[in-house]
């Protein structure tokens, strides 16, 4: 019973329930070592009975962190305060125009007292709120709008924060409390606006895996000036408001490197790898125009194997090019305005950077991991480090300057995607973790949590669960530190985006933690506090005016959908998912969909249409073993399932050419989700070409070559950008979500 107490003071489940009418006990062991690496000893009896009795006479007046939503009640931790307690609100040095430079913004002082009984509100009258009059006797109470943001703080509806409440700006600002009996604590306090910015409503763009996306100029995988070329021409040409695209994190070096994008070394960086190497300005500077040259040939003859002799897409291949050339630009002078552009991105980014770009000149000398490191070298803060990171100075610059050569190159992507006209632009994908090796779990040590993985417990569809070897965050050292590392990675992800995407976003809630060396079975769920995750969510994206979308697919937890859709995070609806699985397990009707939703007919993780239409994922996943029942069985269930989706698309009259034709099934499919409510609807570009292979096949390492296909045609031939923008099969596709405008007769025709 005290193991049990103890886990759930510290948010560890002793328990969890796969299915509403399953509960499943979490092994004591477990929960034993999940709380060692929250640095919790229970690891004896007398050690759960001190560190219980520690805990629970601990008494805080506040949380490390509060939250408070503009419009909203205050949260216990302050509408509770003893009555006459001071409260003072430091507000974050703010660079907003009207600010005077150097000088930080005035302390917001305020003194508590009790809650007012509530009086009946006769039907139809007006409830005050925030800026409401003040009663006689009390101190003005305002919205503090910073100026130049007129949305900084919401109008309250039903409920608002009591009268002495003085609300600050949206930012992430210091709280003091003292109460009459001279009790004293000091927060975070993080005040958020209570929704996302929402996408225009009926948008459709493309969902792609950029390495995929080859053109005749890449070299040898899709980079950022084709996204750039792509998101231009889907908003000229077909109407198109996004496009989404794989996690651009960096990778960790090696060789071979780890393909999956969702695998990175560090999420707060992207990868150089990425960069259109001819689109850098000192490109066309460089000396040795031989040596480029020669790099540009072998470029095209990778590319010319993936595109006609059936390579693999060879990222190491790849960057081991890009890095030679890399290398010859970086030795071109930067002109007086790139050079104050370049440090004025190092002064934005500072020791984020500098880390980042310390632990990958180290990784070239030492290797990719760095607890294989010499010993002084694995603390980015030790005297061996610093010592290192003088010897280093020129490769420390080099990476640093890929950094801003790579963002430089995505805000031109986001650019182009303006330009076009999209509503939306680039939907950035945010990984749920991190390499336990990479940059991110060297420089931020402290922050997560040693010996543990995240996974995915076992489930209907995974009997032995998932362990995805992704050290997870420590929520204790989020809260302690009042989120920044979390802060600061929103902060770089949505500096170049128009939109988010969040992988796993269940995980803003809970995570299932894994001990190192035990299966997935034996994991657990740690909570975090979702509160203030969503918060510091809503509040950097509503700095970058962009919009949120949460991979919410698989077990969600009771709750957690609701909660993401009052803040205005959209979900992610998959068309042969969506059935009434309370009633008679049905297809749903486009009329029952969510609205506030991506929907889309596939994921990288899934089939593509064709090959759902055509039952040739089944036969993929029988050549490579990974039935469970026998391919008969497996063929009779799968054909079942589509010709329920197949019978309702013709009773919709969404299907007049009949059965028979893949290319109309494949449109019929999305002239359905075109008919749902949803905001937005994401078309799975190999879909566009009838490309029958998945990009990722889960369950699998080496059977099949994730994350390393390029785009294909439905014999598995590839197709460039330049041939998947001229395919009739795409321009057919996309009629059915152009948006029909209304027809004009000629000037002779009109009635008068």
């Amino acid at each position: 019973m005290g193991l049990s107490r103890l886990a759930a003071l510290h948010g560890v489940a002793t328990s969890y329930s796969p299915s509403p009418d399953v509960t499943v006990s979490v092994p004591d062991d477990t929960v034993i070592a999940v709380l060692a690496a929250l640095g919790v000893d229970a690891g004896a009896p007398a050690d759960v009975r001190k560190c219980l009795a520690a805990a629970e006479s601990r008494s805080r007046l506040l949380p490390p962190t509060v939250v408070v939503w503009a419009g909203e009640p205050l949260p216990p931790a302050l509408a509770g305060l003893p009555p006459g307690s001071t409260v003072t609100v430091e507000p974050e040095p703010s660079d907003l125009p009207g600010h005077p430079a150097g000088r930080p913004p005035a302390p917001l002082s305020m003194r508590s007292r009790a809650a007012a009984p509530a009086e009946p509100v006769a039907s139809g009258e007006a409830v005050p709120g925030p800026g409401a009059a003040p009663a006689p006797g009390e101190a003005p109470v305002g919205v503090m709008t910073p100026p130049g943001d007129e949305t900084a703080a919401a109008p309250a509806t039903g409920a608002s924060a009591p009268a002495w409440w003085i609300p600050p700006p949206h930012g992430v600002h210091r709280i003091h409390v003292r109460t009459p009996d001279n009790r004293r604590a000091t927060a975070t306090l993080v005040a958020a606006p209570p929704r996302l910015p929402q996408p225009p409503e009926g948008t459709h763009g493309f969902l792609v895996q950029l390495y995929s996306l080859l053109s005749a100029r890449s070299w040898g995988m899709g980079d950022l000036g084709d996204l750039a070329d792509l998101a231009a021409w889907a908003g000229r040409s077909v109407g198109s408001g996004f496009v989404q695209v794989n996690p651009l994190h960096a990778a960790v070096p090696g060789k071979p490197t780890d393909p999956s994008p969702y695998r990175p070394s560090s999420r707060r960086f992207p990868d150089p790898v990425h960069l259109h190497v001819e689109s850098i300005p000192e490109y066309g500077h460089v000396r040795d125009r031989a040596a480029l040259d020669d790099l540009r040939q072998d470029a095209a003859a990778l590319s010319e194997a993936v595109l006609n002799k059936g390579a693999l897409i060879d990222r190491d291949a790849v960057w081991e090019l890009k890095r030679q050339a890399l290398e010859l630009v970086a030795q071109v002078p930067l002109t007086p305005g790139r050079r104050a552009d370049y440090c004025d991105f190092l002064a934005e980014q500072g020791q984020a950077l500098e880390d980042h770009a310390l632990w990958c000149a180290l990784a070239e000398v030492h290797g990719p991991d760095w607890h294989t490191w010499p010993e002084a070298l694995r603390a980015p803060r030790s005297p061996g480090t610093a010592r290192a990171r003088s010897e280093l100075l020129d490769r420390v610059d080099f990476h640093c300057r890929l950094a801003w050569l790579t963002a430089g190159q995505l805000a031109a992507a986001q650019r182009a995607a303006e330009d076009a006209g999209m509503g939306v632009g680039i939907v950035h994908d945010l990984a749920v973790g991190v390499h336990p090796a990479g940059a991110d779990t060297w420089s931020q040590q402290e922050a997560f949590a040693h010996g543990m993985s995240v996974g995915a417990p076992p489930d209907a569809f995974n009997a032995r669960g998932q362990d995805w070897g992704l050290p997870p965050w420590r929520p204790d050292v989020l809260a302690a530190t009042g989120y920044a590392a979390y802060r600061g990675l929103l902060r770089g992800l949505l500096a170049h985006a128009g939109a988010l995407r969040i992988d796993h976003v269940m995980g803003l809630f809970r995570l299932w933690w894994v001990p190192e060396g035990r299966p997935p079975t034996d994991g657990t769920y740690v909570a975090y506090d979702a509160e203030a995750m969503l918060a510091v969510l809503v509040l950097e994206a509503h700095r970058a005016g962009t919009s949120v979308v949460g991979e919410d697919l698989g077990t969600v937890a009771p709750g957690v959908r609701e909660a993401l859709a009052r803040r205005g995070v959209l979900g992610t609806s998959v068309l042969w998912f969506e059935r009434d699985w309370e009633g008679d397990g049905r297809p749903l009707a486009p009329e029952e969909w969510r609205r506030d939703c991506l929907a889309t007919a596939t994921t990288h993780d899934l089939p593509s249409t064709a090959a759902r239409l055509t039952g040739d994922h089944v036969t993929l996943r029988h050549r490579l073993g990974l039935l469970t029942r026998s391919l008969e069985e497996e063929l009779t269930a799968d054909l079942t399932d589509t010709a329920e989706w197949l019978a309702l698309l013709a009773r919709l009259r969404m299907l007049p050419e009949g059965d028979g034709d893949e290319e109309a099934a494949v449109r019929a499919v999305h002239r359905f989700l075109r008919r749902t409510p949803a905001r937005m609807t994401g078309v799975w570009l190999p879909d566009t070409v009838g490309d029958r292979r998945p990009q990722n096949l889960p369950g699998t390492w080496d059977q099949y070559p994730n994350w390393r296909l390029p785009i294909a045609d439905p014999e598995g031939h590839p197709v460039t950008l330049e041939e998947i923008t001229a395919s009739p099969r795409l321009h057919g596709l996309m009629e059915v979500l152009r948006p029909r405008k209304p027809r004009t007769a000629p000037p002779g025709e009109r009635r008068p």
